[in-house]
């Protein structure tokens, strides 16, 4: 079986939002083929022109990375704050009520969401303008390249990535590497089970 596989952004089903203002792109679900009702984590894709409150997801906590545009995200009881694609991901629980301003779009943003208690998650971005080696060992962990020109090697597997399409590792406990043509944009998602994933404005683990 292969050691990873690449999931294609050009392969992405894209869904328009009931209320007409967006889209979401699902790029991998657990278990496989799950509602937004029985997921037990998610990687998503999303877009809008248009401000607006965010859906509610009981028992989940996600995060959110603004790739494109600038927003003003407000979470109940908390400031509100500016996030733009210079912003760290930022953490919350996705049963409060959330809502975003647009303040610059078109607004296209990547998204991670985990069951509460089954599954937590976290997050990072990096620059990357050369060559790195990163430990895989979680459930779950994902790259994502923002720019075409990333090769993502483990042992005699490679993989060159577009823009958004995700490199999905399970169940690996290794090494891979990541090397860039030239300097781009890298977020590194791990899934894991365990204790609660951390929520918080501005989080990154």
């Amino acid at each position: 079986m292969s050691a990873f596989r690449v999931l294609r952004a050009a392969q992405r089903k894209v869904t328009p939002w009931k209320n007409g203002q967006g889209w979401t792109a699902e790029a991998a679900v657990f278990p496989e083929g799950a509602t937004l009702e029985g997921f037990d984590w998610r990687i998503s894709f999303a877009g809008t022109e248009a401000s607006g409150p965010f859906s509610t997801f009981p028992e989940v906590d996600r995060t959110l990375a603004v790739l494109e545009g600038r927003i003003e995200l407000s979470m109940d009881g908390q400031p509100a704050i500016e996030l733009s694609s210079s912003s760290l991901p930022v953490c919350f629980p996705g049963d409060v009520p959330t809502s975003a301003r647009l303040i610059e779009g078109p607004l296209r943003d990547l998204n991670v969401m985990t069951r509460r208690g089954i599954f937590a998650h976290q997050m990072q971005r990096f620059a990357l303008k050369d060559s790195v080696e990163l430990a895989v060992d979680g459930e779950v962990t994902g790259v994502i390249c923002r720019q075409a020109g990333l090769r993502v090697s483990y042992g005699t597997q490679e993989e060159n990535l577009m823009a958004n399409d995700v490199a999905l590792f399970e169940g690996l406990n290794d090494n891979i590497r990541l090397t860039a043509n030239d300097s781009v944009e890298v977020y590194w998602i791990r899934i894991s089970k365990g204790p609660e994933t951390e929520t918080g404005w501005l989080f990154e683990q």
